[in-house]
């Protein structure tokens, strides 16, 4: 297999190619055979190369609970008004990019905001 990425994947450091064999889904297929190769022409245990991907599993966990536990705060209304509000409307995506607690917020917002606009229309 020809390695033709730059640097190139044999004169990485160990702990880079860790970094590869541990997010096989964020590397390019060939870097990852070639780090993969590379790494047991160094004779490195197959042990680091699995806790290299166990690492590399928490890390995406880790940032999956981020995401669903990430809110609205009331300084995204404070600095950044109009933002925040064009995404409470127009954004129909954020529980499947995984904020959930944001779309609660959101829908709950969209109940709050489209009550605001009928009372407004009734009393004018």
């Amino acid at each position: 297999m020809i390695d033709d990425f730059k640097p190139p994947i044999k004169t990485r450091t160990t702990k880079e190619l860790l970094a590869i064999a541990g997010a096989p889904k964020k590397w390019n297929q060939r870097a990852y055979k070639l780090a993969i190769d590379e790494l047991y022409n160094r004779k490195v245990d197959s042990k680091l190369i699995d806790k290299a991907k166990y690492i590399e599993k928490k890390k995406e966990n880790l940032e999956v609970l981020k995401k669903a536990k990430e809110s609205y705060s009331i300084l995204d209304f404070l600095f950044n008004f109009g933002g925040t509000l064009i995404e409470i409307i127009f954004s129909w995506n954020l529980e499947k990019e995984g904020y959930l607690r944001k779309a609660e917020q959101q829908k709950k917002f969209r109940i709050i905001l489209l009550f605001v606009i009928a009372s407004v229309l009734l009393f004018i």
